[in-house]
């Protein structure tokens, strides 16, 4: 079941800006005060579970589709920890938001899932599907004169600007084309463009028990 209550209690909860916007900031004293008052009191699997919870909230994800994840990356070839963070990040919806075609993780959810955009010229309307190297994601010609994507398209192309410079982290693996209004997934996520605040060990750590 997903969480509907207001977001800013998650963030304060776990110490962190889970939703990646200003408006969900917490300022660095503030989140030192919550982090530090909560390690102190906090037990092993306590800190594992938080660290989990934290993850989830990020990618936007129920527990039922967060331990799936952790089942298929064991499966996997490679690293246990970095098929984890590449399951989520290629999500359909989490690459829409990490493009910056959607302010929020729970925005782009909404994109997705009412077929705003086409995957290789075909309409997918599923938040959760992979998206792979190679893959072309790009805004259906009936949204680009929405109004409701006039200033998201302004903010599109400036960030597909920042991303070619280099001046960002975290979308390198993206070829973001601000005249197509596409994405295009040229590698695979490495360390390097995970989200930092993830505590990928911990969360391992949290279901291998």
């Amino acid at each position: 079941m997903r969480y509907t209550g207001p977001k800013m209690k998650l963030c304060r909860r776990e110490a962190l800006n889970l939703f990646g916007t200003e408006k969900y900031d917490l300022s660095q004293n503030h989140r030192k005060l919550l982090g530090s008052s909560r390690m102190q009191k906090i037990s092993d699997f306590g800190l594992q579970l938080r660290k989990k919870q934290a993850a989830k909230r990020m990618y936007g994800v129920t527990e039922k589709q967060f331990a799936s994840y952790y089942k298929k990356a064991i499966k996997m070839q490679w690293i246990l920890w970095e098929n984890m963070m590449r399951l989520l990040e290629l999500r359909f919806d989490s690459v829409v938001f990490k493009s910056n075609f959607a302010r929020t993780i729970m925005q782009a959810r909404q994109f997705t899932w009412h077929a705003h955009f086409n995957v290789n010229g075909q309409k997918v309307n599923i938040p959760s599907y992979s998206i792979k190297v190679g893959d072309v994601i790009e805004l259906r010609e009936k949204m680009k004169e929405s109004p409701l994507y006039k200033t998201l398209i302004e903010e599109f192309k400036e960030f597909a600007k920042k991303n070619k410079a280099g001046t960002i982290t975290g979308a390198k693996w993206l070829d973001i084309n601000p005249d197509k209004l596409s994405i295009t997934v040229t590698r695979l996520p490495e360390k390097e463009d995970f989200d930092q605040t993830i505590d990928i060990q911990k969360i391992i750590e949290f279901y291998s028990k």
